[in-house]
């Protein structure tokens, strides 16, 4: 039996889907939760509401990278190029679960401007996709390279008894580790100069208003 080509519409109907599932919804991870390892200790209150920021700040980095991979991932020119995003972006639906997941036991909520996060770096995906494959490629190794840096940041930050959040961290590292080196053996090129900069920025932007909002 052959199966279907997918048209533009059918895109189009994924990723708004994929979108209200991210934003709105609470997709299931398919991977077991690393926190599951390790006992909750109970944290004192300066230190649970800094858990939790940090949680919120990772919880809207893995909104931000569904948007960026399904964004690219819609104008992919190589059949190859888009199964490597989606199948990247499967394993940041992991990430989001686990951080959802987390938030809750630290008696937080995700970022109340995530529908926000997620347009934005939706476009932006779609941007570099437009670019051609090779720059499409070369987007995801930069990002995973700030967010590898970003979580090695809050590896140092957790409080020391928060092994739940650190545990969960620690695997996001590895995935976004082997993500970049992917993208690279898949034939990703540099990026220029002023754009790495320009997503380090906003990237601050970001971490900073999610640690509160």
């Amino acid at each position: 039996m052959s199966t279907r080509r997918l048209t533009a519409l059918d895109r189009w109907i994924d990723t708004a889907q994929r979108a209200l599932e991210t934003v709105a919804g609470d997709p299931p991870a398919v991977r077991r939760n690393p926190a599951d390892d390790h006992a909750e200790i109970v944290l004192d209150e300066a230190e649970r509401r800094h858990a939790a920021g940090l949680m919120r700040i990772n919880h809207v980095g893995e909104v931000c990278a569904q948007a960026l991979y399904v964004g690219q991932a819609s104008v992919a020119r190589d059949a190859r190029t888009r199964e490597h995003l989606l199948h990247a972006a499967q394993e940041e639906t992991d990430h989001l679960a686990w951080c959802a997941d987390r938030l809750r036991e630290l008696d937080s909520r995700p970022s109340l401007l995530n529908p926000l996060w997620f347009a934005g770096a939706y476009a932006i995906g779609l941007a570099a996709g437009l670019r051609g494959d090779g720059w499409n490629l070369g987007f995801v190794v930069e990002t995973e390279r700030q967010v590898e840096a970003h979580i090695d940041e809050h590896l140092e930050s957790l409080p020391p008894a928060d092994a739940r959040s650190r545990a969960i961290l620690e695997v996001m590292k590895e995935d976004e580790i082997r993500h970049a080196h992917n993208a690279e053996a898949a034939g990703a090129r540099v990026l220029p100069a002023p754009i790495p900069q320009a997503m380090a920025l906003a990237s601050k932007l970001m971490k900073a208003v999610a640690y509160r909002v």
